[in-house]
């Protein structure tokens, strides 16, 4: 897996070719995502797998099954990394996990009050996106 983070003049995460075949096959990667968030190798490892998920949910995947997946991904609620509180910011943004609303809140205030400096993404911009969907 290689992941190719934001940059100055890119606002997203460029990743290989065997990431768009997990994507590919649905309902079916799921399972092989769940070991992988359970036991990532790297940071890279955590975001690929974050972005299968958003990627399945945009493709139509059975929102619940993803949904199911929140007692793994709320390991990741407390990470103070911008790539991965993005990608879990849009999991929550588009399953609206209840469970995952004070997490949130607390990511933005604790990035209100530590700014991430350097980041290719700003993850509040996608926290307060997924507070503002919840509040809708």
């Amino acid at each position: 897996m290689v992941v190719s983070y934001p940059t100055q003049h890119r606002n997203y995460c460029i990743f290989d070719t065997d990431t768009e075949k997990k994507i590919s096959r649905g309902e079916n990667e799921i399972a092989n995502v769940k070991v992988a968030l359970e036991n990532p190798s790297s940071e890279d490892d955590v975001v690929e797998n974050l972005y299968i998920l958003n990627r399945m949910l945009d493709n139509g995947v059975d929102k619940e099954k993803i949904t199911n997946l929140y007692p793994v991904l709320s390991a990741y609620n407390n990470t103070k990394s911008p790539n991965i509180q993005t990608y879990l910011a849009g999991i929550y943004r588009k399953t609206k996990i209840p469970d995952a609303f004070g997490p949130l809140i607390k990511m933005l205030i604790r990035d209100s009050i530590e700014p991430i400096e350097n980041a290719g993404f700003d993850p509040t911009e996608e926290i307060g996106g997924a507070i503002l969907d919840y509040l809708v």
